[in-house]
């Protein structure tokens, strides 16, 4: 992703950093907890997909002005979008430190979890911590109008987040969830952090509501896309390089696409076969269900629907000027469907 973020890998940068400073306890005990829990955001997509926008943004409106904005020096991002960036990865992070503990996960991305190397308890409080201190910076911008409006966001986006988890534990093992449910989990449990993400780095960069509902757009169908594409390759991927146990979401009981497609492709005798798959003790379930996975149009339809919104998120900014961060934002489209699915 090095050359992806080539536009804003300086500001990423100071992300990082400032993740790292807003993250410190003056209790000895809790340090430790807070510098791990860092560690596991992975490729920083939402701090990027930020500053992207916010980069986008701006040459979008420059180019059509043919004069720099106010205030511009030249440097499209400032310290209110290092906040912010910072704010996304910081709920970014509690969700996932949460969701840890919800499956129960030992590694995320190679790395041993909260849950793993500490525990449960240190894990929920860590998440409660970060969701605390993310509202608290989000109050710091250089505006009080800003500053409402992206605790507003921010907390929209969080409550969506939640609901999306939530509905999707409570369906745990239910065999009647439609592709229509399953992409209304989809779009609040992943795409609506990826999307609020855009949103904020065009208005911060002083878009209008048109503009920064086509990015919000662009988030949202590349969420999808993402999270389809994760699916698909905890049953086809290879455990080395996504950096967990295949077949969790079997395991746990969670329909997702490829399944869904088994239950409703219209053979009732495979319908059957999978219900059985399904309903079998979880450890049994992956080996059941592989073979009927093998043949049928599951993997190949997959990605189809996973392409259908990357091909959706790419056209909501192709009106956008050309610029080095619109690409980075196609190529992201791109590489969210690419990652050997």
């Amino acid at each position: 992703m090095r050359r992806v973020y080539a536009p804003i890998s300086d500001h990423l940068a100071a992300v990082d950093a400032r993740l790292r400073r807003e993250l410190q306890s003056r209790y000895e005990a809790i340090a430790p907890v807070l510098r791990h829990g860092t560690q596991l955001g992975g490729k920083r997509l939402r701090p990027a997909l930020l500053l992207l926008s916010a980069v986008a943004t701006e040459h979008h409106l420059d180019s059509l002005d043919a004069q720099p904005a106010p205030g511009n020096d030249g440097d499209t991002i400032r310290d209110d979008h290092i906040t912010m960036a910072t704010v996304i990865e910081m709920v970014h992070t509690a969700t996932l430190v949460h969701d840890d503990v919800l499956d129960k996960a030992a590694t995320r991305r190679h790395t041993p979890t909260i849950n793993a190397k500490w525990d449960s308890d240190t894990s929920i409080l860590l998440g409660d911590y970060l969701f605390a201190q993310s509202f608290s910076l989000a109050a710091t911008l250089s505006s009080p109008v800003a500053s409402t409006q992206a605790c507003r966001w921010v907390g929209q986006a969080a409550q969506q987040v939640c609901e999306g988890e939530l509905r999707q534990i409570l369906s745990r093992d239910h065999l009647g969830m439609d592709e229509q449910t399953y992409l209304d989990i989809l779009r609040g449990k992943t795409a609506e952090l990826t999307s609020v993400s855009c949103r904020l780095g065009c208005s911060l960069s002083g878009g209008d509501p048109e503009l920064a509902a086509a990015l919000s757009c662009y988030g949202n169908d590349l969420g999808i896309a993402f999270q389809i594409a994760d699916d698909y390759l905890d049953l086809w991927g290879d455990a080395d390089e996504i950096g967990k146990t295949l077949g969790t979401d079997l395991i746990q009981g969670k329909l997702t696409l490829p399944l869904i497609r088994l239950l409703h492709s219209g053979d009732a005798a495979l319908a059957a076969e999978t219900q059985a798959a399904l309903q079998a003790a979880p450890a049994e379930r992956l080996a059941r269900v592989l073979p009927l996975l093998s043949n049928s149009d599951a993997a190949e339809y997959t990605r189809g629907v996973a392409n259908r919104f990357r091909r959706s998120a790419i056209s909501a900014i192709e009106h956008l000027r050309p610029s080095p961060a619109l690409d980075s934002l196609i190529e992201i489209a791109h590489f969210s469907v690419a990652r050997r699915i």
